[in-house]
């Protein structure tokens, strides 16, 4: 069996419109150590992250304190929203949520979102049979990950996760066959 811990970014600093360099708020860069203590027993042997700062930050505590290298995948990035700042982002996602194909000029839709970390995921895990890995992510990326194995999972389960940062779900597979989903929620 192999368990996958994504663990969705702390809390970035939203004043900056950067979505690759957003960093970590104040907050978010301790509760960085939370993630470090919910990993420390789990036996992770790789560790991958998007390439998002706020991502690489969130697992970089964890990643030095077991000695392990963070791999940097491109396919686990976030959705690229499109060519401009949305002042309304639920407005945004809740249409997204409803129609997977929907996307702004120049952005991602949800189906595009799944398809590519969906992809990387399988890799993974075609790669590291038995083994638990972690993955620094993001909400919307993890979420449409969730969606593929649980279709129940729609927008108002989104809506109850949106804010949870970080939000860590482990997923177990016998090969690239999911047997349980788990969520943690912190404090």
């Amino acid at each position: 069996m192999t368990k996958v811990y994504f663990v969705r970014h702390c809390k970035p600093d939203f004043s900056i419109k950067d979505d690759l360099m957003r960093p970590l708020t104040k907050d978010g860069q301790k509760d960085c150590k939370k993630v470090t203590e919910f990993l420390s027993d789990k036996n992770i042997t790789k560790i991958f992250s998007s390439p998002y700062k706020r991502a690489i930050d969130t697992i970089k505590d964890f990643a030095e304190s077991a000695n392990l290298k963070i791999n940097v995948i491109d396919d686990f990035k976030e959705r690229k929203i499109g060519n401009a700042w949305i002042e309304d982002f639920d407005k945004f996602a809740k249409e997204q949520w409803h129609n997977f194909d929907y996307k702004l000029p120049g952005g991602e839709s949800l189906n595009d979102v799944q398809r590519r970390n969906i992809k990387a995921l399988m890799n993974i895990l075609e790669e590291n049979v038995d083994h638990n890995i972690a993955i620094s992510s993001h909400g919307t990326a993890l979420s449409t990950i969730i969606n593929y194995f649980n279709k129940e999972f729609d927008y108002a389960e989104f809506e109850k996760i949106k804010d949870l940062m970080p939000f860590i779900v482990c997923f177990t597979f016998d090969g690239q066959d999911i047997l349980n989903i788990e969520k943690f929620i912190f404090d």
